[in-house]
């Protein structure tokens, strides 16, 4: 390839490895906004993934897989919210029993379609746009869940920064117990909360196994739900910048494969590092900063609520 035409292939990966990460990283969002800190998204993407693979297996639906994911997703935050916001339990020790359950739950539902190709999503075709040089197929030859991912994320920010029910959703964040005084459902607007990041972790999930890798694995998530919660340190909790940083951490786990393709002498396990590497160095030099940290992060989140309080 000369030219340009080495972006265009490089571009469309970095999508495809940034789509599933939006997807996450925007309903965690929602739900630390919430005051409610959700350390279970790596078995909630398992889950929706399993669970559209099978629906589009069984069904040839796509449309009905990738609800039945966030249908699945939101079940699985359903739990969550159950075990935290009605029992109150430790949203820490709960979180990670959720992603540890994912991983088992989703073994079990998928172990008779493991290694089982399906057809992927196709792409979105139109006529005129696509063929475009260059961005023909960058912006308008997508699958339809990349510009879902964009629809969700201009949502989100518009909801959280414009309009009431977005007010007060951050409200409950910043002080539950204010919001309570003044008559808002504290338990209620979070178990809401919970759900919708559930259900896009679903989607992010359905993304893997229909799209990305277009076959059902056990583990395929390989950590991205871990990625996405250091996503939303690093976009101090606005949706906009989520974007940035999936792009960015995108970009990283395809490097692996453009460097190999490349022949650059490098040992594959080093290249598979790079990802989680970038994340941690990036926690490290952010948490240096403590003040930006508390100046952004909702007020409340991880505090239990105690309405009698």
């Amino acid at each position: 390839m000369t030219g340009y035409e080495w972006i265009i292939p490089v571009i469309l990966t970095v999508i495809t490895a940034a789509t599933p990460l939006v997807f996450a990283g925007i309903g965690e969002l929602v739900t630390e906004k919430s005051g409610v800190l959700n350390l279970g998204i790596e078995g909630m993407m398992l889950v929706g993934a399993v669970t559209a693979f099978v629906t589009a297996t069984v069904t040839g639906n796509y449309f009905l897989a990738v609800i039945a994911a966030a249908g699945a997703g939101a079940f699985m935050a359903f739990l969550f919210g159950i075990l935290t916001l009605s029992l109150m339990a430790n949203q820490v020790a709960t979180g990670l029993a959720l992603t540890l359950f994912g991983v088992g739950i989703s073994a079990l539902i998928g172990q008779d379609f493991v290694g089982q190709p399906v057809q992927a999503i196709p792409k979105v075709d139109i006529a005129g746009l696509s063929d475009l040089p260059v961005v023909g197929q960058i912006l308008f030859g997508q699958d339809p869940l990349v510009y879902l991912s964009f629809i969700m994320a201009i949502g989100v920010s518009w909801f959280l920064y414009k309009t009431k029910a977005g007010l007060i959703l951050r409200a409950v964040g910043d002080s539950h117990d204010s919001a309570h005084s003044i008559g808002y459902s504290v338990v209620t607007i979070r178990y809401l909360a919970v759900m919708f990041g559930g259900a896009m972790s679903g989607i992010g999930g359905a993304y893997l196994s229909l799209i990305y890798t277009p076959m059902w694995a056990e583990n395929m998530t390989s950590g991205r739900g871990w990625i996405a919660l250091a996503l939303i340190v690093f976009a101090t909790w606005k949706p906009s910048l989520v974007i940035v940083g999936a792009y960015m951490f995108g970009g990283i786990t395809i490097l692996q494969l453009h460097a190999q393709a490349a022949g650059f002498d490098v040992p594959s396990q080093i290249l598979s590092m790079l990802p989680y590497v970038a994340t941690i160095v990036v926690l490290v030099i952010i948490s240096k900063d403590e003040s930006r940290i508390r100046k952004h992060a909702p007020a409340c989140i991880g505090k239990i609520f105690h309405p009698a309080s």
